[in-house]
């Protein structure tokens, strides 16, 4: 009876990836009720700290491997989100076995630790896009639908008490043609980065996301370093090379005609530097900064370069910024920004209005928002604009948008844009829908 019990309080110690929480009194069967660890495991159960076989046993009577047991004990004293009274219990039933537990050895011990700091998140997501382009020159130009899947994962994995690891990986496809997206339906890592936070004080080395200024600058990542210090105030400096490709438009040509897929791809990198200044603090943030970047050019007469000479081989755009929020209270939100491009002859300056009521929480079912903006985004100033789900670089117009959590990690969103092509003058349109699934 005491090898059972030695085998089942052990295994009690078992953390599973979900916290579920048992009811009963005595939720595990093969526990005997008159040990002293009966009322510790009740509590962890309780607690949703451990958990069974999902059949309400701990099945004590089948003997266990030293690396089942390793792993037990390595992933319960490796669980850093649990009550000081939940730890002492955990503590005081290893106590109990600690010369089982010593047996096992160090190494094996701490390589399960190490593997329960590593988090995996990532979703699979669909969108549905119908654009309408009257400066098309085709049907086929004018009329644009796309059916795409993406699969996506973000492993973030804990180095020490200060630095981590992230990373994400993209997968795409095109559901209507049953192939590859842009990569021929290859896994991307897209990024890859090491992260360390210190008071008031963060660096990123690696391929990172840009994400200073959302007017200008796409979220394709750069390759470089960024640090940031403050407080309230806050300033990032950010500096690498950066795949210029993501700048040649992937629908419109240098004159504003919209054409099917002139996207090509290469390996044209510009250099890059930005500088921002934010400040935040009870409803109110802003920001300004400066981006700049340099660089030839291969592809110059597909890319929608910040001037209008047609014949320079090189690609520079020298981009200044601001753009704050305010929250009126709970539910209602107002933010503006603005960019303008010195070295651009014309369509130099990108604008936007936003008032953003609510929002779709991701673990909230039933949470919903929706917004309404005025955009301006003129395509020397926004080369590649991230707002590109709907107003998308070199257009302007009324944006109308919502979001509804159907399940918890399950969300809806759907975005309608009405305006115009800038340089081409003409009048464009796009329905925008998308269903996220996290996991």
């Amino acid at each position: 009876m005491k090898k059972t019990l030695v085998s089942a309080l052990t295994t009690a110690l078992v953390v599973g990836a979900a916290s579920t929480t048992f009811a009963a009194a005595n939720p595990f069967s093969d526990v005997p009720a008159d040990h002293w660890a009966y009322d510790a495991v009740s509590q962890l159960a309780a607690d949703g700290v451990i958990e069974g076989y999902g059949d309400t046993t701990f099945r004590g009577n089948q003997n266990i491997t030293r690396y089942e047991m390793a792993q037990m004990i390595a992933k319960a004293m490796a669980k850093s989100d649990v009550s000081a009274a939940d730890k002492a219990l955990i503590d005081k039933l290893a106590a109990e076995f600690s010369d089982e537990l010593g047996n096992l050895g160090v190494r094996v011990s701490n390589l399960e630790r190490n593997a329960d700091m590593v988090k995996w998140n990532g979703l699979v997501e669909y969108t549905y896009t119908s654009t309408r382009h009257d400066a098309g020159t085709t049907d086929k130009e004018r009329k644009l639908n796309d059916n795409d899947l993406t699969f996506r994962l973000e492993p973030k994995a804990e180095v020490n008490k200060n630095w981590d690891v992230h990373a994400r990986l993209d997968a795409d496809t095109k559901l209507d043609s049953d192939k590859g997206g842009l990569y021929d339906g290859k896994v991307e890592l897209k990024r890859v980065w090491a992260e360390g936070h210190y008071d008031n004080f963060n660096v990123k080395l690696g391929k990172l996301p840009n994400a200073i200024n959302l007017l200008s600058t796409t979220d394709d990542p750069y390759s470089g370093a960024a640090v940031t210090f403050g407080n309230d105030l806050k300033v990032t400096l950010e500096a690498g090379r950066l795949d210029a490709t993501q700048f040649i438009d992937m629908g419109r040509d240098i004159k504003g005609q919209w054409k099917d897929n002139i996207f090509k791809d290469g390996d044209d990198t510009v250099n890059f530097q930005a500088i921002n200044i934010g400040y935040a603090k009870n409803k109110f943030y802003g920001n300004m900064g400066y981006e700049h970047m340099d660089g030839a050019m291969l592809d110059v007469d597909k890319l929608v370069k910040p001037y209008t000479n047609d014949n320079d081989s090189e690609y520079k755009a020298n981009i200044w910024f601001a753009n704050a929020g305010y929250r009126f209270d709970h539910n209602s939100f107002f933010k503006a920004e603005y960019a303008q491009n010195t070295e651009a002859d014309n369509y130099d300056n990108a604008y936007s209005f936003e008032y953003d009521y609510k929002g779709a929480q991701q673990q909230n079912k039933g949470s919903w928002g929706m917004y309404l903006a005025y955009r301006n985004l003129g395509q020397y100033a926004a080369p590649w604009s991230t707002y590109g789900d709907g107003v998308d670089g070199g257009q302007k117009g009324i944006e109308v948008g919502t979001g509804y959590t159907l399940f918890k990690n399950v969300q809806l969103f759907a975005k309608y844009f009405n305006g115009k092509d800038i340089a081409a003058d003409k009048d464009a349109e796009k329905l925008f829908g998308r269903i996220d699934v996290f996991f």
